[in-house]
């Protein structure tokens, strides 16, 4: 089991957290406090980089969709990038690859 760790840095076009661990039962709720507690602007963008995230289950999938519903009712959007090929895989299967604006890396996503 790997710990969450979540780093925050300022981009051009708003904010970005990187995930880097397993976003789990145990680890979600951390997700969800650090993005609640974030001053999001109308017409920023949120981008979580989850290259480095190894695990994901469905409370990490939620933790994302509170994450999304909180940027959008703030006027903002958010956007995931780097996301490892088994949680891609779910996202599609779900559906939420239709929901989450998706970049290949942070770069491309604060340009």
């Amino acid at each position: 089991m790997s710990p969450l760790n979540l780093t925050v840095h300022s981009a051009p076009t708003g904010t970005v957290v990187e995930v880097v661990g397993e976003l789990d039962y145990a680890t979600a709720s951390e997700l969800r406090e650090l993005i609640a507690s974030l001053t999001l602007q109308p017409g920023q963008r949120l981008v979580l980089d989850l290259g480095g995230m190894e695990f994901c289950d469905s409370s990490g999938l939620t933790a994302l969709i509170i994450a999304h519903n909180l940027t959008k009712a703030a006027g903002g959007d958010l956007v995931l990038t780097d996301i490892p090929a088994h949680t891609q895989r779910v996202l599609r299967t779900v559906g939420l690859d239709q929901i989450f604006g998706i970049r290949s890396d942070s770069d491309a996503a604060t340009a």
